[in-house]
Order: C-alpha cells, then structure tokens, then sequence
C-alpha cells in the first residue's frame, strides 16, 4: 500500500515535546512506522572517535517521531490534514492520488498504470 506521508513532504507534529512545529520529511522508516523531520526533535548523541573518519564528541541530531504524531500540511488550503486515495481513469490509463480530505484538492499523482486491452 501507498504511504500517507512521503519524503519531502511538510508536516506539523501534533503530540510531544514538540507539538505544533512544522518541517520537512527527510526519510521515512516504514518498517518501525516512524518518520524523520528536519529541525524536529533534536536529540544529542556521545559519538565516540574513529580516527581518520570522525571526531568523537557530542552530535546534535533528528530522532524518529511515530508516524500517528504527525499530520500531512496541505500544500493547496495549508492547513494539517488526512489523507486519502483516489484512482481516476483518463483514457486508457489509471491514476492513483493522494488528495487532501479538507479541500479535496489532489496533491501528488502516486502511480499510473496502464490498462491492458482484452
């Protein structure tokens, strides 16, 4: 199945620390269901030294947040939003779109497939 929220995509966290800040997507871990916002819950991590590769000390980085915490911003009405699928045909070819659920306006195309003819 097609994820709801995708790299590159601007969100606002709803729940923690960190409720009503906005960022972008950098990587989605489907597999923990938690994504990675830019700038969103910085953590700092004790890296220890490798040398001629890295210098130990203390990094500030992104933590995950669970995928439930954070909410699509639509691009087109700006505002947090669900979102849902839409297939639409045109000609001979099916479209597959996530649309927002508060303007109903599509925001990206998913997939197009092309039908085969019997």
């Amino acid at each position: 199945m097609a994820s709801k929220i995708k790299k590159g995509d601007t969100v606002v966290v709803l729940r923690g620390r960190e409720r009503g800040k906005t960022g972008e997507v950098i990587k989605v871990l489907r597999d923990e269901n938690k994504v990675i916002v830019k700038d969103v819950n910085i953590v700092k991590k004790h890296v220890k030294g490798i040398p001629n590769v890295r210098e130990g000390g203390i990094y500030e980085m992104e933590a995950p947040l669970h995928i439930s915490n954070v909410m699509l911003l639509c691009p087109k009405c700006n505002r947090p939003t669900r979102v849902g699928f839409r297939i639409e045909r045109e000609g001979d070819t099916l479209k597959k779109y996530r649309y927002c659920k508060k303007c109903n306006e599509n925001i990206d195309l998913v997939r197009a497939k092309e039908r085969v003819k019997v």
